[in-house]
């Protein structure tokens, strides 16, 4: 399986060093930062039934009450969901993420055999179940022109690059690691139980530390050296939460990736 996820994780990054990459930093530079902010609450409101209901099924109903307020907030004074108006004053009712696959883990569910799917991203065996039921949960409720193919393909293309442009630094970073297959592994799991952990009260994570080191610069001791080429990999698409978002790896929701 190790051998399968590198090779997936090759040809991710190939894409993304070909396509996703410039594509998500041409994004960034030409929509206006309070348009991608909006977008992104946007989709992240949508989300906010689903994120209650595992509230609910982790017994947390304080929790669970917050984020429908948050949903009824934004919905209305945040104009369907583009201002985030719940989490300032006199609200303070910040976003926290959830999902399916928190929930398993919550409960104890082992994460599974880890696996990275080509051109969307890690995930695991229990990651990816939750996934999908947060997806079907939320198409679920989602009716009229948010359920046709047009606007699941089109904010599909749009978390994307939005997701990948946020998370150009972490690329960057897994891209200077002598190992970035394994960097970027570490960093998901590493990530994943942190916030199962933030769920279930416990103090935050301690800071990850990749197995790998960055790769050494080349020596300036000879003029006449050539420079180490730098690995070609690169964070794929789904390096990319959100956002945040916690979405795991599975296909965006409005067509992740939990």
């Amino acid at each position: 399986m190790h051998k399968v996820n590198e090779q997936a994780f090759a040809a991710t990054e190939a894409v993304d060093d070909a396509i996703t990459g410039p594509a998500a930093l041409a994004y960034k530079r030409t929509v206006p930062d309070p348009v991608r902010s909006g977008l992104r609450n946007f989709f992240n409101n949508l989300h906010e039934p689903t994120v209650a209901l595992n509230y609910a099924l982790q017994l947390k109903p304080g929790k669970a009450a917050e984020t429908i307020g948050r949903f009824a907030l934004n919905t209305t004074l945040g104009i369907g969901g583009l201002f985030d108006v719940a989490k300032r004053r006199p609200f303070k009712l910040p976003r926290r993420p959830n999902g399916f696959g928190d929930t398993l883990g919550y409960y104890g569910v082992r994460p599974g055999p880890y696996f990275f799917l080509p051109l969307i991203g890690p995930t695991t065996m229990r990651d990816f179940v939750g996934g999908v039921v947060d997806r079907v949960g939320t198409v679920s409720y989602l009716r009229g022109p948010f359920s046709g193919r047009a606007y699941l393909a089109s904010t599909g293309v749009v978390r994307i690059l939005d997701r990948r442009a946020e998370s150009d630094d972490r690329a960057r970073t897994v891209r200077a690691s002598s190992d970035p297959y394994e960097t970027r592994r570490a960093i998901y799991m590493h990530k994943r139980q942190a916030e199962i952990d933030r769920i279930r009260g416990h103090r935050a994570s301690a800071p990850i530390v990749t197995p790998v080191q960055a790769a050494p610069e080349p020596s300036s001791s000879s003029p006449l050296q050539e420079p180490s080429a730098a690995p070609s990999s690169q964070l794929g698409p789904a390096g990319v939460l959100a956002p945040e978002t916690t979405s795991p790896a599975v296909p965006p929701p409005m067509p992740d990736a939990r």
